[in-house]
């Protein structure tokens, strides 16, 4: 069993091409957590958790879901592992997870980051890669991948394979609380005159914090869920979204 988050796609890739290997169920976190998040593993089935990395900690949404999360049986047995995406470094991604999954008795035990193609355009300094880069970062990651598999398929336990940074609890506890109190937010957001009211916005958000749709423009709740996951701003076909002044000509980008 894969419970997966992706915003952009970068971690549904990786959680589809896990599915493939391993041919067990394909969870969407986003659409699950509406639901009573209660799940049936079967005998010798794996469980696993794939998403992105949010401010160098686990995204919101997984930590809600997580608290919500429970077994038909005991979990004791199966083998627990997880795998992130990000730009660079994680942190301590990885100890935070951990720490929301005690609360469940779940424990993950092998372990896995990913360097996939930038799509945090929040701040000044930040943009999507370059094409060149882009490419590379994914051709790279394929190879990467390909290694993680063997140890998920086998269920090898105890496989750290995690691409801390050199500031690790700098960046998770000191600029992870910073992101979290003043970046998640969706204030921010707003369409300029080129947007066509398609509604892509509303329909990708994974946290459905737009009101808009087909021939709405769209409007965000500010209701306090909103991920800054900038999945809006990368799925809008003519480029019409901005995030305050930080958006202004820079790119956008999505896994296809």
């Amino acid at each position: 069993m894969i419970f997966y988050l992706s915003c952009t796609g970068n971690t549904r890739w990786a959680a589809t091409e896990i599915q493939k290997a391993i041919n067990e169920p394909l969870i969407n976190i986003a659409e699950a957590i509406s639901g009573p998040c209660r799940f049936a593993v079967q005998e010798n089935e794996r469980i696993g958790f794939c998403f992105p990395v949010h401010g160098w900690r686990t995204p919101r949404l997984l930590r809600d879901f997580i608290s919500k999360l429970s077994f038909e049986k005991d979990t004791k047995q199966h083998f627990c592992w997880a795998l992130c995406t990000a730009g660079d470094d994680i942190g301590l991604t990885m100890d935070y997870l951990n720490k929301q999954l005690a609360a469940i008795s779940l424990k993950a035990t092998s372990m896995f980051s990913l360097i996939m193609p930038e799509s945090y355009v929040g701040l000044p300094f930040m943009d999507v890669d370059t094409p060149e880069k882009e490419h590379t970062k994914k051709k790279t990651a394929e190879r990467h991948l390909y290694d993680i598999l063997d140890h998920i398929v086998s269920r090898q336990p105890n496989m750290v394979d995690l691409y801390k940074g050199k500031w690790p609890w700098i960046n998770s506890k000191v600029l992870g609380a910073a992101f979290e109190k003043f970046l998640i937010t969706d204030k921010p957001f707003h369409v300029t005159d080129v947007c066509i009211a398609c509604g892509k916005c509303a329909e990708t958000c994974p946290v459905a914090n737009i009101d808009g749709g087909k021939g709405k423009k769209p409007v965000w709740k500010h209701n306090g869920r909103c991920l800054t996951c900038f999945s809006c701003y990368h799925h809008c076909p003519v480029h019409a979204i901005e995030f305050g002044k930080q958006t202004k000509n820079k790119g956008q980008y999505l896994y296809y």
